[in-house]
């Protein structure tokens, strides 16, 4: 089965973005699109270029921003994966949101790794999630989530993909001068997985950090279909493709899960960087 997906390359957090989005998923809807993902947390500014944590950047579930991306899926009429950073109690989370093409929220999945450093504050705005993702199955070809440097975790993506997940969806936001190294992250990833990956990136500089770079999607062979600095790209992946790649080396090879389970049990309340 194919699932048409578009990657829009652009924010929403000024006056009029909740206009910009609808017009947005329109234009995609009339491509082909069935799903569409938008960047990391899409409806804010880049608040992790400073320390300081507003208010307002944060809302509770249900808020305005996950109205907002509701009412543009219904109103297009085509799926969306978007963001917000989401407040339960004092606890704040960078939350991936996905909708159907009624608008109806089906999965949330919360950011686990968290970069540091300056223009990436991100621990001073959120917290990092605390249950792993899992496959969403609503549009036909079941798709992980793993937000930004979620991917440079490589475990998360293949338990997605071992738990049935054919893609994995990556909202970013990234300097240029780092693409390449992502980029090699990203094929890696797809060619383990036996896995598409698909990431759309923040597409400008904001608050004097240098976002941007291209979208890309890289095949379950590790092979770039599409890379591109465009506001829409549009590409069709097949779950024909996953299989047959999950019949070649290294996709059947085996998984044991309880093996790794193991190893990782040791290492439990400790805290490694290898």
């Amino acid at each position: 089965m194919p699932l048409t997906i578009a990657l829009i390359s652009e924010t929403f957090a000024t006056v009029g973005g909740e206009g910009r989005l609808l017009a947005r998923l329109r234009e995609a809807k009339q491509a082909g699109a069935e799903l569409v993902v938008l960047p990391e947390i899409p409806l804010n500014p880049w608040s992790p270029a400073t320390t300081r944590a507003l208010e307002d950047d944060a809302e509770e579930p249900g808020g305005r921003r996950h109205r907002a991306m509701a009412a543009a899926a219904r109103d297009a009429g085509v799926g969306l994966v978007g963001g917000a950073i989401v407040r339960r109690g004092s606890t704040r989370h960078n939350t991936a949101l996905v909708f159907d093409a009624r608008g109806e929220h089906l999965a949330s999945y919360a950011k686990v790794h968290l970069p540091d450093e300056p223009g990436f504050h991100e621990p001073c705005h959120y917290e990092p999630g605390t249950v792993m993702a899992e496959p969403v199955t609503g549009f036909g070809v079941p798709f992980g989530i793993q937000i930004c440097s979620d991917i440079n975790r490589p475990v998360g993506s293949h338990a997605l993909a071992a738990a049935g997940a054919m893609a994995i969806l990556n909202p970013r936001a990234t300097e240029v001068a780092t693409f390449e190294r992502w980029k090699l992250v990203f094929r890696s990833t797809a060619l383990t997985t036996c896995a598409y990956v698909l990431s759309v990136n923040r597409p400008a500089p904001e608050q004097e950090v240098p976002l941007g770079g291209p979208s890309i999607v890289v095949d379950p062979n590790g092979e770039v279909l599409l890379e591109t600095t465009d506001p829409l790209a549009v590409v069709t992946i097949d779950e024909q493709v996953v299989a047959d790649a999950r019949t070649r080396y290294p996709g059947y090879l085996a998984i044991p899960s309880s093996l790794y389970a193991t190893a990782w049990s040791r290492l439990q309340g400790q805290r490694t960087n290898a």
